[in-house]
């Protein structure tokens, strides 16, 4: 598959980030093509190898420089940051970047992952600073910017 190289910063819900993070990988919406995604798929779940889940709206994966990533600074991304992948998603927080991804499951309900369950936003998103549940209400379903159906 054709890889995607981008300069994004990593931001941790707890307020702290990464300036300027060199990632490389596979563009999400072309594994996603590639799936066949259902018309009522409307959350992702990352799964991983250590049994944690972290949901997406399939909306906020879908965007241009949402990838799954391989490297990260011009190196395979470390045991300790996630290898072999993870999931990048720029504008949303770091929880959402699950380490040591194994599957991608296309849900047409919301489900918790593992921060959900202790409260935190179901979206997650840095700009609107969705931390926690409750923070600005619901999702609302928006288009995202070089968003594209599937």
């Amino acid at each position: 598959m054709p890889q995607v190289k981008l300069t994004r910063d990593f931001q941790c819900v707890t307020t702290w980030g990464i300036k300027d993070v060199v990632w490389e990988g596979v563009a999400f919406r072309e594994v996603a093509k590639l799936t066949g995604v259902k018309p009522e798929a409307k959350w992702l779940m990352f799964h991983c190898a250590d049994g944690y889940t972290a949901p997406v709206p399939l909306e906020d994966a879908m965007v241009e420089d949402s990838l799954i990533a391989f490297k990260m600074n011009g190196k395979p991304i470390p045991v300790q940051q996630g290898f072999p992948a993870r999931p990048f998603i720029p504008h949303l927080y770091g929880w959402k970047s699950s380490k040591w991804l194994t599957g991608i499951e296309f849900l047409a309900e919301y489900q918790d992952g593992y921060w959900e369950a202790y409260n935190y936003h179901e979206r997650g998103n840095i700009w609107d600073e969705e931390r926690f549940k409750g923070q600005g209400g619901k999702h609302v379903r928006h288009r995202g910017l070089g968003s594209i159906p599937v």
